[in-house]
């Protein structure tokens, strides 16, 4: 059994579901690990039961600064709905099985495990150092990272991260491409409410109901779509494939949606607003009409776009006349350049374990720490790249925060390879 299959079956045995976390056991089981291969170790955070972890294997001299970021928290799971224990950590049918098998401690075990290799070796880089760092609490408020970059910036400060958010191969034509993460939206939920006058339900005609009057709103949002808001790279994507973009991408995506199906939604939700109504709020009486309606929207914006371009496209879709939104949750999102030292050694490097693969940039449509590390650092190239190429996308993005998780060795041990052979090209020896 090679060490990471071992490192990552013990963090599957803790339980580290958020909430509560409770994941100082998994941290202090890493510190272990990495204290013993000759990296030094910080254990640090605001609650004794939720640290984070931070090694450094430190270079000759200062230099430039690699981190491999992850969390090992997890969502929560219900074990009667799983083939093998979600806190078991079995090894079958070639796969590693339990909660977090692939959000993320595949990818803390990964980093945890190539670090060590290093370190056992005797390689240390010329110049700069390599950084692993294991936060607490993504699933929830992201509060381990925070915490990190405000109060212990002088551990995390890094040139170059990487962390979770693609690297999944996707059949594109002929072709295999692998996704960088460079960016991930930023999320401007918020709520519509309409009014009325409550009212008996037995007759309708005397009030004035309240949630009728959502209605439209609703019809709207599943009618019509925002403008096209295309950022850098979104962009940079399209060009690569070789699918121009000239203000409107709706040819590029009608190409796309043929090269590669399982591609084309996530690509044009990258490029716009996007509006989810997810939840309405109205009468708390079944035979009450409500005097007031409240639709809540899940809103995700593209890096950089802040509240002004949601009020312009959310006015565009909903018209004149729709209530007014009231933000309840306001968090820009950003991007790293998708040009960089980074992203060119993850090209050589898939070059050389899949010839012919691509490798083009993405955005997320959702969030993760790698955008507190840009917002702290913001000469930090954060990516987000942990590479899959045995099992399916569709079988991998079935299986996140669900039952039967699991992730095959192959791609296991393939990641492990990818950290340790870019940390030895970023950070080259004497």
């Amino acid at each position: 059994m090679s060490e990471v299959v071992e490192v990552l079956q013990q963090l599957i045995r803790f339980d580290t579901v958020n909430p509560p976390g409770r994941e100082r056991a998994a941290q202090e089981y890493l510190a272990q690990r990495l204290g013993d291969a000759g990296l030094e170790v910080t254990i640090a955070g605001d609650d004794p039961e939720r640290p984070n972890l931070v090694a450094r294997l430190r270079g000759s001299a200062p230099g430039p600064v690699l981190g491999l970021l992850s969390h090992v928290d997890t969502v929560g799971a219900e074990p009667a709905d799983w083939t093998h224990g979600p806190w078991s950590g079995d090894l079958a049918d070639g796969c590693v099985w339990g909660r977090g098998a692939l959000d993320m401690k595949s990818q803390t075990a990964a980093e945890v495990v190539a670090a060590c290799t290093l370190a056992r070796s005797g390689w240390r880089p010329e110049h700069g150092d390599l950084l692993v760092i294991s936060v607490s609490d993504e699933e929830v408020g992201g509060t381990g990272a925070e915490w990190l970059c405000r109060e212990r910036p002088d551990l995390v400060r890094c040139d170059w991260l990487l962390n979770e958010g693609d690297g999944i191969a996707l059949p594109y034509g002929d072709e295999r491409l692998y996704g960088v993460c460079v960016g991930e939206k930023g999320v401007f939920r918020f709520a519509l409410t309409t009014t009325g006058v409550a009212g008996h339900a037995s007759v309708p005609a005397g009030a004035d109901n309240a949630l009728l009057k959502l209605a439209p709103v609703l019809q709207a949002l599943a009618d019509r779509e925002t403008e096209w808001d295309i950022t850098d790279g979104p962009r940079a994507l399209l060009e690569r494939l070789g699918l121009a973009v000239d203000g409107d991408p709706s040819a590029a995506l009608a190409v796309l949606e043929e090269r590669a199906p399982a591609l084309a939604p996530s690509v044009a939700a990258m490029l716009r607003v996007t509006l989810a109504p997810t939840v309405i709020r109205a009468s708390s009486e079944l035979n009450v009409i409500p005097a007031s309606a409240r639709l809540d929207v899940d809103c995700r914006v593209p890096p950089g776009l802040g509240e002004d371009v949601v009020l312009t496209r959310v006015a565009e879709v909903l018209g004149p006349r729709a209530p007014e939104p009231q933000f309840t949750e306001c968090t820009t999102g950003n991007a790293s350049p998708p040009d960089s030292a980074l992203m060119d050694a993850i090209e050589r490097w898939i070059a050389r374990e899949d010839p012919g693969a691509r490798v083009v940039p993405t955005i997320s449509p959702g969030y993760s720490d790698s955008r507190t590390f840009r917002d702290a650092f913001p000469e930090c190239v954060a990516y987000g790249f942990f590479p899959i190429r045995h099992m399916e996308a569709e079988l991998v993005n079935a299986l996140y925060h669900s039952h039967d998780e699991r992730i095959d060795v192959r791609d296991l041990e393939l990641a492990e390879r990818c950290y340790r052979e870019l940390a030895v090209e970023l950070l080259p020896r004497p």
